[in-house]
């Protein structure tokens, strides 16, 4: 069993403010920091060092080598990235205010030049019983997704950023959901409580397993092992960029390896609490060791 992660890879320029900028306002920063990142790079990181063994597929520019340099470094495969020529990296923008919240804007670069030959290229290595893990920073989504299903492959999708781009994909060949509150009212239809998008998730997705992420309240998961809670872990917040990209990856690992939701879903919430407790995305995502020693010293939300 594989897992292919087909994601996203972003140059991540951090910029430390007081408060996020409004219309109109001009604000100075009091740090600029440089961090790899992108959500695809993200989860490919965190499944590695949640112990998994994942091959990463995407594109970069040639300023983005050092984005391949670290995805190697953390054990990821990566003999499907192509690093191109013709077009830059992806990049985000990043606004990290005094509280540790943050707001993103993202240039798309080569992770929008991914294309249908390509994807064809990579998705014949894989097959029944490999994973696919998807997010929704790179181009062609609709594409991978139906050639993945008709390969067997089992998709996991963590459709964020939400915009309409999600819409084209056919969601009935996902297999797993993983995705917060904004992105499931956006599936499900308005509504504050979670007990509630999770039921209308399952009524429009029957087929698969949904996990809903909620923040300091913690996640649940809906599917073939009922309804499963998790609370959240305190800690002291720095920077939230990569926390849902490392519940992922370390959701997703616990489950390659057999263990119960339950038990993946505390060990992710776990990583995630060290996460933010970290600045930058792929920087801050933990090893497994740190993971198992935050167990001696835990408080639940």
């Amino acid at each position: 069993m594989s897992v292919l992660n087909f994601g996203s890879l972003n140059i991540d320029y951090v910029y430390s403010v007081d408060h996020f900028v409004t219309k109109g306002e001009t604000i100075a920063s009091s740090m600029l920091n440089v961090f790899s990142g992108g959500k695809g790079l993200n989860q490919s990181i965190a499944l590695s060092r949640a112990g998994a063994r994942v091959y990463h597929a995407g594109m970069i520019g040639m300023d983005g080598i050092f984005l391949a340099d670290m995805l190697e470094e953390a054990g990821v495969d990566t003999r499907f990235l192509i690093r191109s020529k013709d077009v830059r990296t992806g990049n985000a923008i990043i606004q990290n205010d005094s509280q540790g919240d943050n707001c993103i804007i993202l240039y798309g670069g080569a992770n929008q030049a991914v294309s249908r030959e390509m994807a064809d290229q990579v998705l014949k290595s894989f097959g029944p019983g490999d994973w696919l893990v998807l997010q929704n920073e790179i181009s062609e989504i609709p594409y991978i997704v139906s050639k993945a299903h008709e390969r067997g492959l089992k998709i996991v999708l963590n459709p964020s950023p939400m915009n309409e781009k999600i819409f084209q994909i056919d969601l009935s060949c996902v297999d797993c959901f993983i995705l917060n509150e904004v992105e499931a009212r956006a599936l499900a239809g308005d509504s504050e409580d979670p007990d509630i998008l999770l039921s209308r998730l399952q009524e429009k997705f029957p087929k698969a397993e949904i996990v809903l992420t909620l923040g300091e309240k913690g996640s649940v998961y809906g599917g073939k092992e009922g309804i499963v809670c998790q609370e959240a872990y305190r800690v002291d917040t720095v920077d939230t960029t990569a926390a849902g990209d490392t519940f992922t990856g370390y959701y997703l690992a616990g489950r390659l390896e057999g263990k119960p939701v339950k038990e993946a879903l505390d060990t992710a919430a776990k990583a995630s609490a060290i996460a933010v407790s970290r600045k930058g995305a792929a920087p801050s995502i933990p090893e497994k060791d740190e993971v198992r020693r935050f167990h001696k010293n835990i408080v639940t939300i």
